[in-house]
């Protein structure tokens, strides 16, 4: 089993930037892709970003994409999400997810496995 604990979320003014940290624990970190994805209330869970197990390879979805950036660092178990130019619409709840099989290109929150508790981000105007 996996553990995901995201932290780094708050409270920033439009314009401004956050980097959001996941923590993983009771698998080897570096075998899964791991995404970021985000919900706002009434909203469906969307897809943000995604990285290969490798960190080689990235995807975004086209609302973050310039502004976003996702990395990993496997040997401290650790994924990234440096959110830069943040927008009021960018405002979420925003999860971490592990899939153990698939594609770091298929944005499905289907194919994802694992997930954390989410950590709030509010971008005020």
């Amino acid at each position: 089993q996996v553990q995901l604990v995201e932290s780094g979320g708050g409270l920033v003014q439009a314009g401004g930037s956050l980097r959001l940290s996941c923590a993983a624990s009771g698998r080897t970190f570096s075998s899964y892709v791991m995404g970021w994805f985000r919900q706002a209330p009434g909203k469906e869970r969307e897809f943000v970003a995604a990285i290969s197990w490798s960190g080689e390879s990235t995807i975004y979805a086209n609302s973050v994409k310039g502004r976003f950036t996702i990395s990993r660092d496997n040997a401290k178990n650790t994924v990234f999400l440096q959110m830069n130019s943040l927008k009021p619409e960018d405002t979420a709840v925003y999860y971490c997810a592990a899939k153990v099989r698939g594609s770091y290109t298929s944005s499905s929150s289907y194919d994802y496995t694992y997930w954390g508790q989410g950590t709030q981000v509010t971008v005020s105007s």
